[in-house]
């Protein structure tokens, strides 16, 4: 049996020659993505590859060799080693991998997500508008949680988004973006905002035995009214019910700029002996989504599973040991999109869900200048993979 990727009608001739720049925290997911080009267009069969317009088509790495050197005032420069005229580019950040450190006058200072925003606008300044398209691929939406106005404040996402397609970037493609509508920023570029929902529900099935996907023993929650969306649309593929939790805040003051959350106030049928599946985009101090889960079993609920597209884990891991020694949750599922310390890995109750062949396929779908459509709606994927659960599990 083919497998998808030959499956895909990818004939026709690509925008350009493929080339792919990893910033360096995004390396490790730079290497995985370009491993399966490499492996697909080896395979791949065209009656035209040996024709002029599928020059270089097939290579060793479509990895470009692109570098950011500092000064010892910290300043930096973006030089890429090779050229990359008439090249459609793809240019990979990771605006949280705070790992990396550099030197600032002899002084150790962790890479923030300014200093990774200000890495890719030097490597697009140094394509200096030489490439025959310029994609984005910012997996984490640089200051995606500033999106919108609540009072005399800045819109940091929505002026990055306008420096960005300034610059010349064509496309931006992010991953579960805070609020979408930051995109009426740029209204006349290509801007997708992709659902991992499929690959939470795969290694969710893969890694957790004797699950009973219907009604009346599997649930999915939303931790917040923001993330109603995604919880539906999960509950409508899945064919589960779906309750959401709503913050009641405290108006009357402010901690660490913001109104603290009084208590999170339950809607939806009994979750009495069910498992619950928590969806959100985000976990980051992971406060709010124990919180939840201690709400849930509280009602009763029987197994609980936590989706989050980034795990920022901002204040440790040590709550949620607690939380799974407890017995208050039983797995934590969130994506490679982000840097992860090896001390998550290494957690008896995380589960890593690795999106270098999803992008994998978008980065070879839209050098063909091919509908992507498909991939964004992962529905039929998901039905499968859901059936070959139950037929398993029977």
């Amino acid at each position: 049996m083919k497998s998808r990727e030959e499956k895909r009608n990818l004939e026709t001739i690509p925008v350009g020659s493929l080339g792919v720049i990893s910033l360096e925290g995004c390396r490790s997911l730079g290497q995985k993505i370009d491993y399966y080009l490499v492996k697909w267009r080896t395979e791949r069969e065209s009656e035209h590859k040996d024709s002029l317009a599928f020059a270089g088509y097939q290579r060793d790495s479509y990895l470009l060799d692109a570098r950011v050197p500092r000064f010892g005032s910290g300043e930096a420069k973006g030089v890429i080693m090779e050229s990359v005229r008439g090249t459609d580019l793809y240019i990979l950040v990771d605006v949280c991998n705070y790992s990396l450190t550099y030197s600032l006058c002899g002084h150790e200072n962790h890479m923030s997500p300014d200093d990774h925003y200000q890495d890719l606008k030097r490597i697009i300044s140094a394509v200096g508008g030489k490439a025959r398209r310029i994609t984005v691929i910012m997996p984490f939406l640089y200051e995606s949680r500033q999106h919108k106005r609540t009072a005399r404040e800045s819109l940091d996402c929505a002026i990055a988004l306008q420096e960005l397609v300034a610059m010349g970037v064509d496309n931006i493609i992010t991953f579960d973006a805070h609020d979408a509508r930051v995109q009426n920023a740029i209204p006349l570029h290509g801007f997708e905002t992709v659902m991992p929902s499929y690959q939470f529900i795969k290694n969710l099935l893969r890694h957790v035995k004797n699950l009973t996907i219907d009604s009346n023993h599997m649930m999915v929650i939303s931790p917040d009214e923001g993330g109603m969306s995604r919880a539906i649309y999960i509950a409508n593929v899945l064919g589960l019910d779906m309750g959401m939790f709503y913050k009641r805040r405290d108006y009357t003051r402010i901690v660490n700029g913001r109104n603290p959350i009084v208590a999170h106030e339950f809607l939806g049928t009994s979750v009495e002996g069910k498992d619950m599946i928590i969806i959100d985009d985000m976990i980051s101090s992971g406060d709010s989504v124990l919180e939840v889960a201690a709400a849930l079993k509280e009602r009763k609920a029987r197994k609980i599973f936590i989706c989050a597209t980034f795990g920022l884990f901002t204040s440790g891991l040590y709550k949620f040991d607690q939380a799974f020694k407890n017995g208050l949750i039983d797995k934590v599922l969130t994506t490679n999109l982000i840097y992860q310390t090896p001390a998550l890995l290494e957690r008896e109750w995380y589960i890593n869900c690795d999106m270098s062949k999803y992008i994998a396929y978008l980065i070879d779908t839209l050098n063909h200048d091919t509908s992507i459509s498909d991939l964004l709606n992962p529905n039929e994927r998901i039905q499968r993979v859901v059936a070959k659960y139950k037929t398993r599990n029977m």
